[in-house]
């Protein structure tokens, strides 16, 4: 309820009259707003899955695509593949989080969750969110994390030089 789209409608309600209705709750709206903010985990940074190796930080946020190959569920371990110049490259994910789903082998995977580093193991995707994305076009999935990467490089260089 009074969400954009949902309940209440504000309709043709004055600027002036919106500011002075919010106007008491504005402090306090902020302040839950931070509060919530902070309790959220990080949307994740996108890794291709020929980036995951133990240079991830421990516990960093991240999403990741691959095809999966096999699934386990009584480990809550499935493993996604994906091919890179010559190269056949493999992230294993745990799903205890995700878990009960639909594994369909073969197909397409988008998983989000937070990078860990176990004994014996390369590094594991602890899976928040795994969605089959079947049917998406990673080219260019390739191509727009790119395209992010480079603007949030020139952004942070912009940053930098309007600080300094």
């Amino acid at each position: 309820m009074g969400g954009p789209g949902q309940g209440r409608s504000f309709g043709a309600v004055s600027p002036s009259i919106w500011i002075r209705y919010c106007g008491g709750m504005n402090s306090d709206l902020l302040q839950a707003q931070r509060r919530f903010c902070e309790m959220l985990p990080s949307a994740g940074v996108y890794y291709f899955p020929w980036e995951i190796n133990s240079s991830v930080p421990e516990g960093e946020a991240l999403r990741t695509f691959g095809r999966l190959c096999c699934y386990d569920l009584a480990r809550s371990k499935a493993v996604l593949t994906a091919q890179h110049s010559s190269g056949q490259y493999q992230v294993c994910v745990d799903t205890t989080f995700v878990e009960p789903f639909q594994a369909q082998l073969g197909s397409c995977y988008m998983v989000l969750g937070e990078a860990e580093h176990r004994e014996g193991e390369g590094p594991v995707v602890k899976a928040r969110i795994l969605t089959c994305v079947e049917g998406m076009n990673v080219p260019l999935l390739e191509q727009a994390i790119q395209e992010q990467r480079k603007y949030f490089n020139e952004r942070q260089e912009q940053m930098g030089k309007s600080t300094s």
